[in-house]
């Protein structure tokens, strides 16, 4: 009978310790979607605030303006030859370096959501998780690796975010692989701006690829180092751009979160620029 006690005694414990997890577990649950649904709000109202007070503008070639020949020239039917007849966009930093000093460029990628400022601070850890204007937001901000110039000399520009289910930041990105942007040529380009020179840059590979550091380098000891380096992005690529990348060139690289152990990269080549007066 005292064995048959104690056995119902720690069934009933058993049920509460599991009924006491199970509304934990809701609890936080719930928690973490208020959380998720409050940091959306409030980079929503970031993106509106900022387009209040600055608009990428497209702008025609001027005098300034220099196209990165090829050294292994594409086609003429290729798509460079359209591409680099593309207008730049141009961007007055003015009003958002003082909303935040640490605006350092502009970047926009054809056919996704991705139209946003650029900030770079001395680590890569602040802007996971602050918004444009500082403060704390889970959603983060699209930044610069903190070892890239962000001059435009640096042979890999790399711009970090996070990939957001409801397509803010790098949202849009993450997808890039499953939702027909591949079927496009015309998304392949992507046009950036900062204070010294606006550009234009040609996608040459993008992947899902479990969490590597090898695409982040931004160091090379020559040019072949770094035709080695690109090689190995074209052959990662799970879509043939036909695009020459060589150990001269310029490359902008954009990363963002797929899962917790997933990324998704992007790469693309300089093709175009414009200094600014």
């Amino acid at each position: 009978m005292k064995i048959r006690k104690a056995k119902l005694r720690i069934r009933l414990y058993l049920s509460c310790a599991l009924a006491l997890v199970c509304v934990v577990g809701i609890a936080i649950s719930t928690y973490k979607i208020i959380e998720w649904a409050i940091d959306s709000s409030r980079t929503k109202g970031q993106e509106q605030e900022i387009s209040d007070i600055a608009d990428a503008k497209e702008k025609d070639d001027d005098n300034t303006t220099e196209v990165v020949q090829q050294k292994e020239p594409d086609p003429k039917t290729g798509p460079y030859w359209d591409y680099i007849k593309m207008k730049l966009i141009d961007v007055d930093f003015s009003e958002l370096i003082k909303k935040n000093p640490d605006t350092v460029g502009w970047i926009s990628l054809s056919g996704t959501n991705i139209n946003y400022p650029v900030v770079q601070t001395t680590n890569n850890d602040f802007y996971l998780n602050h918004t444009f204007d500082r403060s704390y937001n889970q959603a983060g901000w699209v930044f610069a690796d903190y070892r890239n110039s962000v001059d435009g000399n640096d042979k890999n520009m790399i711009f970090y975010a996070h990939g957001r289910v409801d397509g803010t930041m790098f949202g849009t990105l993450r997808n890039v692989l499953t939702n027909g942007w591949l079927n496009n040529p015309d998304n392949f380009t992507v046009r950036t701006s900062n204070a010294r020179e606006n550009a234009l840059w040609q996608v040459f590979s993008v992947y899902h690829i479990e969490t590597t550091t090898d695409y982040i380098k931004t160091g090379f000891n020559d040019d072949q180092d770094f035709q080695s380096f690109t090689n190995m992005l074209i052959n990662r690529s799970a879509f043939n751009f036909h695009t020459n990348v060589t150990g001269t060139d310029h490359i902008l690289t954009l990363s963002t979160c797929y899962s917790n152990t997933e990324r998704v990269v992007l790469h693309a080549k300089l093709i175009k620029r414009s200094v600014k007066e």
